[in-house]
C-alpha cells in the first residue's frame, strides 16, 4: 500500500518511493495538478512512469487509484455497478468515481489496452467541464479540485486497432518517458536493489547493449524493472549469470537462437 504523507509534513521525503528525475517532469506534473490538467505519460515498459506517479501522489499527499488496462476493461469497471449484497441491489463506484468523489489521482496504466468505450467515459473529465456523468445512477459527478486523471501508454507497441486517437491526446498534456541515462539508471538500479553500483553499473552497461538489438532480435529493452530484479537476485547471493539468465535473457526471449545472441553479448560484457 502506498504511503500517504502531508505537503506541510518535513519528513515527507522519508515516506515518497524513490524517482530519480530526469528533467522537469516533477515541475510539470505539479503544474499540471495546480491547474487542474490531466496528464499523458508516454514510454517503453518498465522505464519508470508507474514509479513516477506513486512518487508524485505521495509527494503531493494525494490518495492513488491505479488501474491496469487490459483487452476486457470496460467503461463500467472504472465507473461503477450494481451488485446484488444480501438479497439488495446495491451500487459500487469504481476507481474512477471513487477518485472523483473522494479527490485524488486516478492512474489508467496502459490505456489503449482498454476497450473503446472507455475513452468516451474519461472525455468530460479532459476538458473545462471535468465532470463524470454515470448513466446508471443519474448521477452527474463534479471533479474537486484536488482530482487528477492520469494515463499512460507505450508507443512502441501501437498498431491500428490499438492506438490513441488524435482527438483524445490532444485533451492531455504529454511527458515522453525513456530510460534514464546510464549515470541515473545505475544510481536507481543500486538503490532498489542494495546491489552495489559497480556491480549495478555492470547491469546497466548490459542493458545498453542489448537495448541496441531493440527491432531486430527484440521487440523491445530490457526495463529497469527486469535490471532491479536482476540486481536483487545478486545482491540475495545468487550467481550473476544466473540472475541474468532469469531475470533478463527468458523474459526478454523465447527463440533458441535469440537467448544464444544474448548470452554472447552477456559474455562479453560480464564474462
Amino acid at each position: 500500500m502506498l504511503a500517504r504523507t502531508k505537503t506541510n509534513q518535513p519528513d515527507v521525503q522519508d515516506t515518497v518511493p524513490f524517482y530519480h528525475p530526469s528533467g522537469d517532469e516533477c515541475e510539470v506534473f505539479e503544474r499540471a495538478f495546480q491547474l487542474k490538467l490531466p496528464l499523458l505519460l508516454k514510454g517503453p515498459t518498465g522505464c519508470g512512469k508507474t514509479r513516477f506517479v506513486s512518487h508524485m501522489a505521495a509527494r503531493l499527499g494525494l490518495p492513488l487509484n491505479t488501474v491496469s488496462c487490459h483487452d476486457d476493461l470496460a467503461a463500467a469497471d472504472l465507473t461503477g455497478r450494481y451488485l446484488l449484497k444480501g438479497g439488495e441491489t446495491i451500487w459500487a463506484d469504481g476507481p474512477l468515481t471513487k477518485a472523483v468523489r473522494n479527490g485524488g489521482i486516478c492512474y489508467l496504466d496502459e490505456v489503449v489496452e482498454a476497450r473503446k468505450d472507455v475513452t468516451v467515459v474519461i472525455h468530460p473529465l479532459t476538458d473545462d467541464r471535468r465532470i463524470l456523468p454515470l448513466d446508471r445512477t443519474g448521477e452527474t459527478l463534479d471533479a474537486p479540485d484536488d482530482f487528477m486523471l492520469i494515463v499512460s501508454y507505450n508507443p512502441g507497441y501501437q498498431n491500428i486497432l490499438k492506438s490513441l486517437k488524435p482527438s483524445t491526446r490532444q485533451r492531455f498534456l504529454a511527458l515522453e518517458f525513456d530510460f534514464p541515462p546510464a549515470h541515473a539508471e545505475t544510481r536507481i538500479v543500486a538503490s532498489e536493489s542494495g546491489l552495489d553500483e559497480d556491480k549495478s553499473s555492470l547491469l546497466v552497461r548490459l542493458a545498453a547493449k542489448l537495448r541496441d538489438l531493440k527491432g531486430q532480435d527484440l521487440e523491445e529493452g530490457v526495463s529497469t524493472r527486469l535490471l532491479v530484479y536482476c540486481a536483487s537476485l545478486i545482491a540475495d547471493g545468487m550467481d550473476i549469470n544466473r540472475a541474468i539468465e532469469v531475470a533478463i535473457i527468458e523474459p526478454l526471449a523465447d527463440d533458441r537462437d535469440v537467448k544464444t545472441s544474448l548470452k554472447d553479448i552477456v559474455q562479453a560484457v560480464v564474462g
